[in-house]
């Protein structure tokens, strides 16, 4: 194969990894090409909202594994092909002088093993970053089963370096990868969380200690391909932020690319409204001090597809409501449907010089079509009248949302993390 002709193979193989966040890097430009700052074909966005264009690829599609849920599994016949470090490297660069991109995101199949394959990425990282003196983002999967060293290498070069754990249960993985291993995931991933942890100290002592991998790391879950209801995977992503300190948990819709009898059936379209569901709940645990018990439990096991988290939570809790603007907490503020983290403190620093109203908030650009149903201003109600609670649920629905049958039975002994 030519080299564009791979890159239509390998770009397309890699769609199915979501994975893919520019944010928390600051390599400053040496006289080199590019930086991770500035905000050209894969798009994600930064933390402060800027749209950034990474070239999101694979090494290779051949792999050694027969994972039931990959397109790339040693048992689909389909065409394999693998770019040579140097291809890749000079495409990068070739495509980052176009204008077309402003970064590399790299992941690839297993070939031949997890140590060959990670030794490949790196020598198109050296490439890379020693050659041709590239300094924009490159965000680089790790292969589970590859040695320290190699992770090591990995970080000083790359700006994120993560490990996908695909499956929250270790029964799933062993019946979707019966070739994978949770102790193979996890063991990267701590090494990981303990050597930034190190690089932070390192930094903090010496001015010119190098960065390991700037960006931190994340995971990606598959969604729908097994029978885990939210709360599990909820659970399993609160107990990945709290113990390795990840940067962001993706969650992939399960798309049926292969048959397999251990698959699903999907005869309409993947969960996506799910997935939807599920990055919004996220939100809620990394941002909004809620706990993965209070989201969800043994008695509601998945997320309401009509309503946000943060709504189904406040209809299920109508007795700590509504909330009198003017005294309540940050926490509890935080909860009321409608009203951010910025709406928060924009809140507890007016009311420090005097009693805010309802007018205030809207000059706040607070949405009162969804907060005026759970607050009071001076004791003054924000409604225009107390609506019952079913009433309540159907304004605070989304238009688009439809109830989807999901599992709603299994053990949470499952979860071994």
């Amino acid at each position: 194969m030519d080299i564009m002709d791979k890159l239509s193979l390998l770009g397309e193989s890699a769609r199915y990894d979501v994975s893919c966040s520019s944010s928390g890097s600051q390599r400053a430009g040496r006289g080199g090409l590019g930086n991770t700052s500035a905000g050209g074909i894969c798009h994600t966005w930064t933390a402060d909202g800027r749209c950034v264009s990474l070239l999101k690829v694979l090494q290779t599609n051949e792999c050694i594994y027969d994972c039931a849920y990959c397109a790339n599994r040693r048992s689909n016949d389909i065409a394999r092909t693998r770019f040579l470090p140097a291809e890749l490297a000079e495409l990068t660069i070739a495509f980052y002088r176009r204008n077309y991109i402003e970064g590399l995101f790299l992941s690839s199949g297993v070939w031949r093993s997890p140590d060959d394959t990670v030794e490949q990425m790196l020598e198109t990282l050296r490439l890379l970053r020693h050659q041709h003196r590239f300094n924009g983002y490159v965000h680089v999967k790790a292969i589970p089963g590859c040695s320290d060293l190699l992770l090591e290498q990995l970080g000083l070069l790359a700006d994120r370096v993560s490990v996908n754990l695909e499956q929250c249960t270790k029964s799933s993985l062993e019946t979707l990868a019966p070739q994978k291993r949770f102790e193979h995931i996890f063991k990267p991933m701590r090494y990981l969380s303990g050597r930034l942890a190190e690089n932070r100290d390192e930094l903090a002592r010496y001015r010119h200690a190098p960065s390991f991998s700037p960006a931190g790391q994340s995971t990606q879950l598959i969604i729908g391909a097994s029978p885990e209801p939210d709360h599990l995977i909820l659970r399993a992503a609160e107990k990945l932020y709290q113990d390795y300190q990840l940067k962001r948990v993706y969650y992939s819709a399960y798309m049926p690319v292969n048959q397999d009898q251990r698959l699903p059936a999907i005869s309409v379209q993947p969960p996506l409204l799910r997935e939807h569901r599920l990055y919004q709940a996220d939100w809620l645990l990394r941002f909004y001090r809620f706990t993965s018990r209070e989201l969800l439990d043994s008695h509601q096991m998945n997320l309401d597809l009509e309503i946000d988290p943060k709504a189904s939570w406040a209809l299920r809790h109508l007795d700590q409501f509504p909330v009198e603007i003017n005294k309540a907490g940050f926490d509890m503020l935080l909860r009321v449907p409608g009203i951010g983290v910025r709406s928060v403190q924009k809140i507890i620093a007016a009311r420090r010089y005097h009693r805010l109203s309802l007018d205030d908030l809207k000059t706040m650009r607070i949405p009162m079509k969804r907060t005026a149903w759970f607050i009071t201003c001076n004791g003054k109600y924000g409604g225009s009248y107390f609506p019952s609670p079913e009433a309540l649920r159907m304004l605070l629905a989304d238009k688009a949302g439809q109830q989807q049958q999901m599992p709603t039975q299994m053990s949470l002994d499952a979860l071994h993390l």
